[in-house]
Formats: C-alpha cells, sequence, structure tokens
C-alpha cells in the first residue's frame, strides 16, 4: 500500500493525476469536505480559532493539505474573525500537490511556509482532513481460524493476494469462527504518537471517515474497510491499476485514542462530523448561503452523505483540557 501510494513520481500521491474533484469529468477520483463547500472550513476554523486562544500558541499545522482548498478557507475566515495568526504550516509528501498548494495561497504570502520534516518542539494547532484513511494498513485475514498476515505475491507475471501465518491480530478479539478480512493501523498509530512526541503545547483536529473499535471489529464486517476510488467509483482491488487510484481504509478511531493518550494527550472529545459542524455555528452559515449554496453545505452534515461517517476527534497537550466548542453537544468518546 505503501509503495502503491507513495513511490516517487509513481505512486497515486506522488504522480500528477487530478485526484480531488467533485465531478469524475474532471479527471478526479473522489470529492473531500472542502472542495464540497467551503462552509466546511469556514467552521473548523472557529475551532481553530478557540483552541489557539485556549492553548496560548499562533500558528496552524496542516497535514495532507490536498489542493490548498481546506488552508485557504481557514486562513480567509481566520483574518475575518481577527485572529493574529504568526504562521501557517503545510506538512504533505506530495511535490505535485504542494505546488498546486502554493497557487492557492499565494495570496496569504509569507505567512504560509511547507515543512519536509518536524521541528523537535511545535506549538500550535494541527489539522487533518482525511489523513490518517491515506496511510498505509496491514491486513490481516482468518482463515480456518488461524490468523494470516496478507500480503502480495508475483504469480504469472500477475500480483495476487499470499497469505502466511502470523502472531499479529486486531486490537480486540473478533467473535465467531468465520472467515474474516480487517486491518490494523500500527502507522497511523506511530504517526499519533510521533505527533506526542514533537506538540509540546497545543491541540489536535482530526476529521476522517471510520468507527471505534466495536464498531470496526464486528463480526459482520468480515469483508474489513479498504476500498479503492477511481474516477468516482469504488472496487475493493488494489492489486491493479497501481497508481492511478486511491486505496484507503476507514480509521479506528479507539485506536487512535489509545495512541494519543500513550503519548501524553488528552482527548478533548470525539463526535460525528455533522455534531461537530453544528456546535461551530453550521446554521448561521446556511441562512447566509443561497440555495445553490445550501444543497451543497448540508451534505457535509446530511446522515447518508458525510455527516455520520466521517468523525472527528479533539486531542490537547500541555495545556488544561477544555470545554471544546466542537463536543459542546453529541460527544461520542464514552464509544471509544
Amino acid at each position: 500500500m505503501a509503495m502503491a501510494l507513495y513511490t516517487p513520481g509513481l505512486g497515486y500521491y506522488a504522480n500528477d493525476t487530478a485526484k480531488f474533484g467533485v465531478l469524475p469529468t474532471s479527471g478526479s477520483d473522489f470529492v473531500t469536505a472542502p472542495e464540497i463547500s467551503p462552509v466546511f472550513g469556514q467552521l473548523l476554523a472557529v475551532q481553530i480559532a478557540e483552541a489557539l486562544s485556549r492553548t496560548g500558541t499562533r500558528e496552524v499545522w496542516e497535514f495532507g493539505a490536498g489542493t490548498g482548498a481546506l488552508a485557504l478557507q481557514v486562513l480567509d475566515e481566520l483574518q475575518r474573525l481577527g485572529v493574529q495568526l504568526e504562521r501557517y504550516t503545510i506538512v504533505d509528501l506530495s511535490g505535485t500537490l504542494r505546488a498546486r498548494q502554493q497557487t492557492t495561497l499565494a495570496g496569504h504570502g509569507t505567512k504560509v511556509v511547507w515543512a519536509s520534516e518536524l521541528p523537535a518542539q511545535m506549538r500550535g494547532v494541527v489539522i487533518g482532513n482525511e489523513v490518517l484513511d491515506a496511510m498505509p494498513v496491514q491486513l490481516l485475514a482468518r482463515k480456518g481460524g488461524v490468523w494470516h498476515e496478507r500480503g502480495v505475491a508475483l504469480q504469472g507475471g500477475e500480483l495476487v493476494w499470499a497469505d502466511q501465518p502470523t502472531q499479529l491480530r486486531p486490537p480486540m478479539d473478533v467473535q465467531g469462527e468465520h472467515d474474516y478480512v480487517t486491518e490494523i493501523h500500527q502507522q497511523g498509530e506511530a504517526f499519533i504518537r510521533t505527533l506526542g512526541a514533537h506538540l509540546v503545547q497545543g491541540a489536535v483536529f482530526l476529521i476522517d471517515y471510520g468507527f471505534g473499535e466495536s464498531e470496526y471489529y464486528h463480526p459482520q464486517r468480515h469483508m474489513g474497510t479498504m476500498v479503492c476510488h477511481r474516477l468516482h467509483q469504488m472496487d475493493d482491488n488494489p492489486l491493479v491499476e497501481l497508481g492511478l487510484k486511491d486505496i484507503t481504509a476507514h480509521v479506528n478511531f479507539t485506536g487512535t485514542a489509545v495512541a494519543a493518550q500513550d503519548a501524553g494527550f488528552d482527548v478533548l472529545g470525539y463526535t460525528t462530523q455533522a455534531h461537530f459542524l453544528i456546535n461551530c455555528g453550521l446554521q448561521a452559515k446556511l441562512d447566509a448561503l443561497d440555495t445553490a449554496g445550501r444543497v451543497m453545505a448540508v451534505k457535509l452534515m446530511m446522515e447518508h452523505e458525510m455527516g455520520e461517517l466521517f468523525k472527528v476527534i479533539g486531542l490537547s497537550k500541555g495545556v488544561d483540557a477544555w470545554d471544546t466548542l466542537g463536543f459542546v453537544h453529541g460527544d461520542r468518546s464514552h464509544r471509544l
């Protein structure tokens, strides 16, 4: 998965295909919330503004900034709110996306900078929209009651699945004796621990699709969550069209929260994207939009669109936890 996504010049996130867009006619493969409506970034900026004030910091860090659309929305709204931001730092592995970001964010001048590695100490508010789902996972397959790690082999000139017995296990027992395929998120959880090792004062807000552990490893979820995206269509075969389509898996937010606590973070809250955006002032934004804008913005909160599947987790470090705006209603931390 790491090779298919990140091999320089060849991997999906390392080549110059369109990737992000509302319609397949643009050559894009999927759409993210900032492309659906600028309301997403504007409301996230409201939460960021509160977090900057509460943590006493003046810098925002964004991981995996995509086209730069979210950064632009956040920067414009923070400016409108009168927030005195010192720096907006983007960390992105994709050189081609970085070029698009630089074009998109040119109007904010030298306030926006790019980093290829983390400093020894970071202070500020960290955000990441659909970052964890793009981190390589390991596949586990229970066959005949025996757990295997699922890898890839070359057979007759074609890539095929190849399973080997393993001591690796999901983080909780999966009830039943039936065959079962799932993922474990060692790299994503390592990212959280690395972030904890560098962030000495600040907060983190991560938005992604996923579940808590008991739902993620439910006995009925026997085919796992890994899927591929190309031209706004999904399939479940990552072994073909390498580098031409996205490969992704849902996030185990319990694992994220546990890794965060192990790294010294406090969990500020965990809720659906719908609840988070409503808490941050979605209704007032909708009231100010014309009909076309409102139709797009409500997709961010509708249950059958992004509102329920997408979750937001908030973390803090080096500061006292507070009743965070985005989680004041509908907090689901108890489900982690």
